[in-house]
């Protein structure tokens, strides 16, 4: 493969990740600023500023993961992609479900499901190369964070 079919088949895992979020901000900024704004958080709730930093990181670590998955092209990887594509839509369908729909209670039973093909695309990236799954790993931890907040957020405003 030559660099250059290399640095955009990057550029393009890394795009699709990014369009994956920005169809996701599409559903949280109707909501953000007076909805999510006005509801009961526990203390350890981050500040708003942080959120999109650490997901822009994210994603991009995502896309560079897909990448070497792709890249690699062995036995597994396609699993591995089908793998990520599902979990990438479940992405999506979160901020669908929590801000979209402002309903967390929804939105936290999909985390929980979120959580599990997050899991197994990271064991089946590492698999395949153990760079992508390492990629994953924090996704996965913010992830976790991210079901806590949501689940503790839930039962604050019932």
């Amino acid at each position: 493969m030559s660099k250059t079919v290399s640095g955009i088949s990057l550029l393009v895992w890394v795009g699709v990740c990014f369009a994956a979020a920005a169809l996701g901000s599409v559903f949280t900024a109707r909501s953000v600023g007076d909805w999510y704004r006005d509801l009961a958080k526990p203390a350890w709730t981050p500040p708003s500023g942080i959120f999109g930093p650490v997901w822009s990181l994210l994603y991009l670590m995502m896309g560079v993961a897909a990448w070497l998955v792709w890249r690699k092209a062995g036995p597994g990887s396609a699993l591995a992609l089908a793998l990520f594509g599902v979990q990438l839509a479940l992405n999506v369908a979160w901020s669908a479900l929590f801000f979209g729909l402002r309903s967390p209670g929804t939105a936290f039973a999909e985390i929980l499901a979120l959580w599990v093909l997050i899991l197994a695309t990271l064991v089946a990236f590492l698999r395949v190369t153990p760079a992508a799954g390492y990629l994953l790993m924090p996704y996965q931890a913010w992830v976790t964070f991210a079901a806590a907040l949501n689940f503790a957020i839930w039962r604050m405003n019932l």
